[in-house]
């Protein structure tokens, strides 16, 4: 009797173990699956981070030169004192014969080249410009939303250092008007 007393303790002792067993497994698994969850989500964070470093390096890699700054060539930059005559129109704004006589400003804004048409100290326009081949080529646009619109090209092809010559070209809806353009330095 001592035999079997002694067999069932010890079977009972191995089945309470063996529960014990089942149960740590079961906290293992939980453990395990949320350590996984963990890694995926560290490994996602680590892939983010590796991309903004890639990114950063690339922006820091790019020559500080790479924007470039445009500005007017020296025998254009400045102050010119303008002067203006229509040569051609069918418009009822221009009439052949009339001058203007205004203040040129060749300058830029670091992206783009610019000339201020300025009259009695008042900003009257302002013109987007490009310098290729050895002429100012200069374009004013009304936008869209204007009553009337107004698009103006200036061709200055003659340069020398104290004098520019050209044209201008005005379309307003469905009328033209050219103009001869004369610039001389200003010796302000």
């Amino acid at each position: 009797m001592l035999k079997n007393s002694l067999f069932i303790l010890i079977c009972i002792s191995f089945f309470f173990v063996a529960c014990d067993d089942n149960k740590k497994e079961k906290d293992l698994m939980i453990r395990e699956k949320q350590l996984l969850e963990k890694e995926k989500l560290f490994a996602q964070k680590e892939s983010e981070y590796q991309a903004l470093l890639k990114m950063r390096d690339s922006i820091f890699s790019q020559k500080k030169d790479s924007v470039k700054i445009v500005v007017w060539p020296a025998e254009v930059a400045g102050a010119w004192t303008g002067k203006v005559i229509c040569t051609e129109s069918n418009c009822s704004d221009y009439v052949v014969g009339d001058q203007r006589t205004d203040t040129w400003e060749f300058d830029s804004d670091s992206t783009q080249l610019v000339t201020k048409i300025i009259n009695n100290n008042n900003l009257v326009r302002v013109y987007s410009g490009k310098f290729e081949n050895n002429e100012v080529k200069l374009n004013y646009k009304t936008d869209s939303t204007s009553k009337k619109q107004v698009e103006m090209n200036v061709l200055l092809n003659e340069i020398s250092p104290n004098k520019i010559r050209g044209t201008r070209t005005i379309a307003v809806d469905q009328c033209l008007a050219k103009f001869s353009v004369e610039l001389v330095r200003s010796t302000k």
